[in-house]
């Protein structure tokens, strides 16, 4: 019972302390008194510039947005595209040959040979030996063997410019000494 008794007189005794005056009460007030003295110092917006708006000068000339002059542009680009179109057209549609698939810094022409007096170049690739004959392709540029002597084998490639636009150019496969 003694127990229950001092446990109630320190339950009341705690909450009669809490009732008490808060010690913060001082802090508080002189938050208050700066707040009140203290004045903002907002400076004012500029004024806005008048907008004194210019007369278009160029009212005789073709419009820079107009339709026409874009309808002039895309007819412009459509021939462009379609002659270039005319030039790479043919290689996307026929089948691809082994050979294409490969570089033609990978490539190394070995040798040239005869056969039924068509003239025939040795070219390797991975370690294998292909025969190639004019008009067999090489390389991934659309490459076409137009001519193959006894120490070169002749391409005509098919690539684009930094223009974008699809050009001839010819390149050569060069016979290389075997090294030791």
């Amino acid at each position: 019972m003694k127990l229950w008794h001092f446990s109630c007189v320190w339950a009341v005794g705690v909450l009669l302390t809490g009732c008490g005056e808060s010690r913060d009460d001082d802090i508080r007030q002189w938050l208050v008194s700066e707040r009140n003295q203290t004045q903002p110092k907002v400076q004012p917006l500029p004024a806005p510039k008048q907008f004194v708006p210019e007369p278009y000068q160029n009212a005789s000339v073709v419009e820079p947005f107009s339709s026409q002059k874009l309808t002039q542009a895309l007819m412009r680009d459509s021939s462009q595209a379609a002659s270039n179109g005319a030039l790479v057209a043919p290689e996307l549609k026929r089948r691809r040959e082994p050979l294409e698939a490969f570089s033609l810094d990978a490539m190394t022409l070995v040798g040239s040979i005869s056969k039924a007096g068509r003239p025939v170049a040795l070219v390797k690739v991975d370690n294998l030996l292909y025969q190639v004959r004019p008009g067999n392709y090489l390389g991934q540029n659309f490459g076409k063997v137009t001519k193959i002597s006894e120490t070169e084998v002749t391409l005509r490639e098919i690539v684009q410019d930094a223009g974008g636009e699809w050009v001839e150019r010819i390149v050569s496969l060069q016979l290389q000494e075997r090294q030791q």
